[in-house]
């Protein structure tokens, strides 16, 4: 069986055709031109607007006309991560997929169901002529997982319906009505490389194999993040070895807790071997002991490697160092009034250092503007003491919830109606297009909701199969209910 032989057939076959298009985040034009040629091929109006998302338009079924506009929204952008024995190529390759125990997931690489599930859904009502509903409006975001670029460039009053249901939440039986804002900073230092040590010798430490995951769904969980291990092993090889960095490279998305993580340093040739021998013995002990119970399958190495021509100067290797060292990753905070939810946290994904240049890449999120704000300032003192400049983009604001949406009492009867028990709605500390749709589009009545998704943005992601099956019905049933338009 493949994931073409899944029920509901009009979900799966939709899926399938999206795993069989690139489209990790940046490189999004074969997955633009696919949509628009299916859209095409079926009669069914869209167009692309100049941020790059795609809008496509579905009259109401007779008898429905004047019900109210429903925007069904979600992303076409997936992330691209992939396991370390894996040689695919996200631009050109196709994702290959499996069912196991009840879940579909790739082979070797992230599934792409955040936020396949959602256009596919959209794919499917729109190409439907059997289905109730009154006029649709579907809306698919270009680059949510980078910059939120799609909904950040969208023009005011793009959209026409009074009703937003964003398709990408990863639990089925959740309706969020909330979630945090987030901030892209970045920090960034040139520096003149300096020439190695005649008869020293070079060391490639790996740290790699860790679970990752989503930055703002699993930030709470303990997972460990590669950049910071990193840190304390070349801290303690720079005081206990005499080693010099020459470059750095861990992590690849900002908002993916990053899985790996690489150095090479020079020692003087006869403190190579011991250094080595700590790496493999007192550090990968180190690091099992702290993170065995999550991190199953944490691997270290450390091995011989030629020479670089050049490495980071010493003062600026250490305040490099010491910079990553003191940054502030993990939680933060959580809400006060809402203790098992976070409410700010920062993510030290991305890490590089060599041929003179360093930069870091954090994502900040949090649901209170000041907090946020304050872990800004917090991280931008350790980078500047440091002597790096440091930036912001991206910014997006916190969905804050209305106490007193229409949505979602309705939708809270139909899954009691449906389901025989009760819909779980609160608020989540993941960064959801729904506040920026909003500051364009005021006055629309929005939820968020998916089928159960487990460990997005890492390899392990997998969709549960039967959730989907519901999750369907509910959106169906749902549109066949929207109130008429006053």
């Amino acid at each position: 069986m493949t994931i073409k032989d899944l029920q509901p057939s009009a979900i799966w076959q939709n899926f399938y055709l999206l795993t069989q298009v690139p489209r990790p985040s940046g490189h999004l034009a074969k997955v633009q031109k696919f949509l628009l040629d299916w859209a095409a091929e079926r009669g069914i109006e869209a167009r692309q607007d100049e941020a790059g998302n795609i809008l496509m338009y579905k009259a109401a079924t007779p008898g429905m006309e004047n019900r109210k506009m429903v925007t069904l929204q979600g992303h076409m952008d997936m992330v691209p991560q992939k396991s370390e024995d894996s040689n695919h190529n996200f631009e050109e390759d196709p994702i290959e997929t499996y069912i196991e125990d009840g879940w579909v997931k790739a082979k070797g690489t992230t599934l792409g169901s955040d936020d396949g599930m959602a256009v596919a859904t959209i794919m499917a009502i729109f190409e439907a002529d059997d289905l109730k509903h009154g006029p649709l409006e579907g809306f698919i975001t270009a680059d949510e997982e980078t910059t939120m670029y799609g909904v950040n460039h969208m023009a005011d009053g793009e959209l026409k319906g009074e009703i937003l249901l964003n398709l990408d939440n990863e639990t089925h039986g959740e309706m969020v009505t909330g979630s945090a804002g987030g901030i892209n900073q970045t920090a960034t230092l040139e520096y003149k490389p300096v020439t190695a040590e005649n008869g020293d010798a070079a060391v490639k430490v790996t740290l790699t194999a860790l679970r990752g995951g989503h930055s703002g769904l699993e930030i709470n969980e303990g997972r460990a993040n590669a950049n910071k291990l990193m840190s304390r092993l070349v801290a303690d090889a720079v005081a206990n070895f005499e080693a010099r960095l020459a470059t750095w490279k861990g992590g690849n998305m900002r908002n993916a807790i990053p899985r790996h993580a690489e150095v090479i340093l020079t020692v003087p040739a006869e403190n190579a071997a011991a250094l080595k021998e700590t790496v493999n013995g007192e550090w990968r002990e180190t690091f099992t002991s702290e993170y065995g119970y999550i991190e199953h399958d944490l691997t270290l190495t450390a091995e011989d490697v030629a020479m670089p021509e050049t490495l980071v100067p010493e003062d600026v290797q250490d305040n490099l160092i010491n910079a990553i060292l003191g940054c502030h990753n993990g939680v933060l905070r959580f809400i006060p009034h809402l203790p098992t939810i976070v409410e700010t946290s920062s993510n030290l994904a991305i890490v590089e250092i060599g041929e003179g240049k360093a930069f870091f890449k954090v994502l900040v999120r949090s649901s209170n503007d000041t907090q946020r704000q304050c872990c800004c300032d917090t991280l931008e003192a350790i980078f500047s003491m440091a002597g790096m400049k440091v930036e912001y983009d991206g910014a997006y604001p916190a969905w804050q919830p209305s106490p007193e949406s229409p949505i979602v009492e309705l939708m809270k009867g139909i899954y009691r109606e449906l389901f025989g028990e009760e819909n779980n709605v609160q608020v989540c500390h993941a960064g959801l297009e729904c506040s920026v749709i909003l500051s364009h589009c005021p006055g629309m009545d929005v939820v968020s909701f998916g089928p159960t998704l487990r460990s997005p943005h890492t390899p392990d992601e997998r969709c549960n199969i039967e959730s989907v099956e519901k999750y369907y019905r509910f959106v169906l049933t749902t549109l066949e209910r929207i109130p008429e338009a006053k």
